[in-house]
């Protein structure tokens, strides 16, 4: 099923979610083949573009053949937001969207992120700010509420609605759950019956038959795939593939593990260099090798790598082929 978000259309309705610290150019290149029908900068911090810090400016880079991507900004003052969006199209983005649902500690404690579900009048203002200031559809970001005593992504989801925003999308978890426990469905389906924009599903999405259970359930517009990606941007094609005609794509072959993840690592030392590449690729690496007989030796042997030479000649398929 495709997605219309404001004025574009996507070729699809299944999304990467935006994750700070992993979805940069480098694993948004490997996942788009695979067919995520939009992807999203990791989350950026509206002062430090402001401030034009040299790496925040950095991870809102978007290459032509990695669009549609949205941008994803986070901030408390609507008339910073509203400059950075801005600044954020320049960038390449398509879209703009405000995280108002990041539950980690150093961000809410700012009043940015989840903390903004306990301020919804700031966070309309917000809203409007940044839709009057960027010529591009506007998307929010948000989990249920704070806590399970104030559960109020319905009343939410309609403010930003209100406020001009394009669409939602809803993790179905409180700030104070993080990602544990399950996500909770009804509270999207609540969402997606109180409003009229575009409504995105997240939480939990780990394959097809969970994706189409969310997707039938809910009544959502497009599911949003976040931790399952990780090491796996075979979900997409997996995901498309049941959400389609209930196909059953096999896993990747050892082989392709082998070849994508050698990729994924040579991109990273291309835009990060040799010393941060490398280092950033052992999270990575992990995550592709995770459950593969001796993946937890292999993981070991990565983390002592010191040059991205090693950890490709480590991750070679002819050295991890079984014999």
């Amino acid at each position: 099923m495709d997605l219309k978000i404001g004025g574009i259309e996507l070729d699809g309705n299944v999304l990467l979610a935006p994750m700070a610290g992993v979805t940069d150019k480098a694993f948004r290149l490997i996942a788009k083949p695979f067919g995520p029908s939009l992807m999203y900068t990791e989350m950026v911090s509206g002062k430090g573009l402001l401030y034009k810090n040299k790496k925040t400016e950095v991870l809102l880079e978007v290459l032509d053949e990695e669009k549609p991507v949205a941008a994803q900004i986070f901030g408390h003052e609507a008339e910073v937001m509203a400059k950075i969006a801005e600044d954020a199209l320049r960038s390449g983005a398509d879209m703009i969207d405000i995280n108002m649902g990041c539950p980690a500690p150093k961000i809410v404690n700012n009043g940015d992120g989840c903390a903004l579900m306990k301020d919804p009048r700031l966070a309309g203002e917000i809203i409007k700010s940044v839709k009057k200031a960027a010529p591009c559809p506007v998307t929010v970001k948000f989990r249920m509420g704070w806590d399970g005593g104030s559960v109020n992504a319905v009343e939410f989801a309609k403010i930003a609605e209100q406020s001009g925003a394009d669409a939602v999308t809803v993790h179905g978890r409180t700030r104070m759950q993080f990602y544990s426990g399950e996500a909770d469905l009804d509270i999207i389906k609540k969402v997606k019956a109180a409003v009229k924009i575009p409504v995105i599903g997240n939480g939990d999405v780990r394959g097809g038959e969970s994706a189409k259970k969310m997707l039938e359930y809910t009544g959502c517009d497009g599911i949003m795939i976040g931790r399952a990606a990780q090491g796996d941007p075979w979900i997409f094609e997996r995901v498309n593939a049941y959400l389609k005609d209930g196909t059953l794509l096999p896993p990747p072959s050892l082989e392709k593990r082998c070849e994508v993840a050698a990729r994924h690592l040579e991109l990273l030392v291309k835009f990060k260099g040799e010393r941060r590449g490398t280092l950033e690729g052992r999270k990575h690496m992990a995550w592709y090798f995770k459950g593969m007989p001796g993946g937890a030796a292999l993981r070991e042997k990565i983390n002592k790598c010191e040059s991205s030479a090693e950890t490709l000649a480590l991750i070679k398929y002819e050295n991890l082929k079984p014999r």
